[in-house]
């Protein structure tokens, strides 16, 4: 017997360690419940009931294979080790697979497994699966982690030219075992069940990945580089939080949106280009796990802005945290975070530098809410984006360029659609108003709409000069950038 525990990649198919466990003999399936674990990373509720409703889809798909799906639980991943243990005795197993997980966490975890279940004779494989390269394998000439993204995407496109990643074969039926599955709990302990509508929202399973990966790469990609920044337009692909969990595989994208334009990464159809650089993105921000594991300590990527005189606001980080902050833009992106668990990429950044600029709060704060709220929550792109955001990361925006919500809202929602459906109390503003309804002479009252909680052009020049006075900025300068 052999064990495939299962973390974020809840899939049957390019899933290398289910494959590479089930060559080997039968297998069964493990997944831990870690309800402290989860609360001490902030995971989202609707995150965490994402997943069940996705552990219970590949249940019946592993059943039909005769793979059985068990469930343990273990408070925190201390426990692991005598958890998973404890099952490979019962089921004599002789060996544990795994796809690898990034973070200071998770690395310590399976590393403290794989020596408990090694010194009791039980071999333990880790797979990569969720990247496309091992991390450690893209550096600079000098051997170090890239800082800039350009680069690593360079080198990246010339591996990939070089030796596309394939995608695996699922596994096979196996005879059928004496083993029969475990119920898939419906909640946890410590984290409300999201809402019917949010639900609906994100159906589970693999099906509705591939429905939402083919959907997008045959009618959508094309106009993906000219239609993402607009959040009143379906331009984005909807598979973040399918990503997040492992319900399809960064693999099964590249090669969709490889399929879509005759298998070129940097010519061809601009769409498609701009959307394997979203997937590049996303592997940058996993090796920088590993390279600068400081960022999973809540720690700035830039050191010298851990000097950031940030705000102790909490009446203005509560404003921003529900809603009412007096901005149009800012409040309606909050909105669909809070009630869908989900928010448009470019909002994320407008909110995000408007928290950490113009209300000069610590990115802590804000990357710590998005992923109480987020469905598709990733400790490496959330991470990744706050630190850009508030130009304390690698590859950062520098801290002089602060976006103004206003002349975004203009830009990327100029009829204000997305504002009025996410905040209908401004529906009978005119475009012109509905982005600045204080500025419109009279009509801050409308619908009890709340004033403008800052001052955009005071809170700027606050902003740049807790940047400019920081220790050491002008030499850490050229550095970065």
């Amino acid at each position: 017997m052999h064990l495939i525990w299962l973390r974020t990649d809840l899939r049957l198919h390019d899933n290398t360690a289910l494959t590479a466990a089930s060559q080997r003999g039968p297998i069964a399936a493990v997944y831990l419940i870690t309800p402290e674990q989860w609360l001490g990373h902030d995971d989202a509720p609707c995150k965490v009931d994402f997943w069940l409703r996705n552990l219970d889809d590949l249940s019946k798909t592993l059943g039909e294979l005769n793979i059985p799906l068990l469930i343990r639980t273990a408070a925190t991943w201390d426990q692991a080790p005598d958890v998973l243990g404890t099952l490979c005795r019962e089921l004599a197993a002789e060996s544990v697979h795994v796809n690898e997980e990034y973070g200071i966490h998770e690395s310590r975890r399976d590393a403290a497994v794989s020596k408990a279940l090694e010194s009791a004779g039980i071999s333990f494989h880790s797979y990569l699966d969720q990247l496309f390269f091992q991390p450690g394998s893209v550096l600079t000439k000098t051997g170090t982690y890239f800082q800039v993204f350009s680069q690593f995407r360079k080198v990246c496109y010339s591996r990939l030219h070089s030796a596309l990643p394939r995608i695996v074969p699922a596994p096979k039926a196996q005879a059928a075992l004496k083993l029969k599955s475990d119920p898939i709990p419906k909640t946890v302990d410590g984290f409300e069940p999201p809402s019917e509508t949010l639900r609906a929202l994100w159906p589970a399973g693999e099906d509705e990945a591939r429905r939402r990966l083919n959907a997008f790469t045959d009618q959508q990609i094309s106009y993906y580089k000219d239609e993402r920044d607009f959040p009143a337009k379906p331009g984005t692909s909807q598979l973040s939080a399918y990503l997040a969990a492992g319900v399809v595989s960064p693999r099964q994208c590249l090669h969709a949106a490889l399929q879509t334009n005759g298998g070129e990464f940097e010519s061809g159809d601009m769409g498609a280009i701009t959307w394997i650089n979203e997937l590049l993105w996303r592997e940058f921000y996993k090796h920088i796990l590993v390279g600068y594991p400081r960022v999973s300590r809540h720690r700035a990527f830039r050191p010298e802005t851990e000097a950031v005189a940030w705000r102790n606001a909490p009446k203005d980080l509560a404003a921003w945290q529900q809603a009412r902050t007096g901005l149009p833009i800012i409040d309606a992106a909050m909105r669909q975070l809070l009630e869908t668990g989900w928010m448009h990429n470019r909002l994320r950044m407008v909110v995000a530098m408007f928290l950490t600029k113009n209300l000069l709060i610590d990115w802590r704060e804000g990357e710590r809410f998005f992923m109480r709220h987020l469905i598709d929550g990733d400790l490496a792109a959330n991470n990744g984006g706050w630190q850009w955001s508030s130009s304390t990361g690698t590859d950062s925006a520098p801290y002089f360029r602060i976006f103004s919500p206003l002349s975004q809202s203009e830009k990327f929602d100029g009829e204000g659609v997305f504002i009025k459906r996410w905040l209908p109390e401004l529906a009978a503003l005119n475009k012109k108003e509905v982005h600045n309804p204080e500025a419109a002479g009279g009509l801050f009252g409308v619908a009890d709409y709340p004033r403008s909680i800052v001052d955009l052009k005071k809170s700027r020049e606050r902003a740049l000069a807790a940047f400019r006075s920081l220790p050491s900025r002008q030499a850490a300068g050229g550095e970065y950038e």
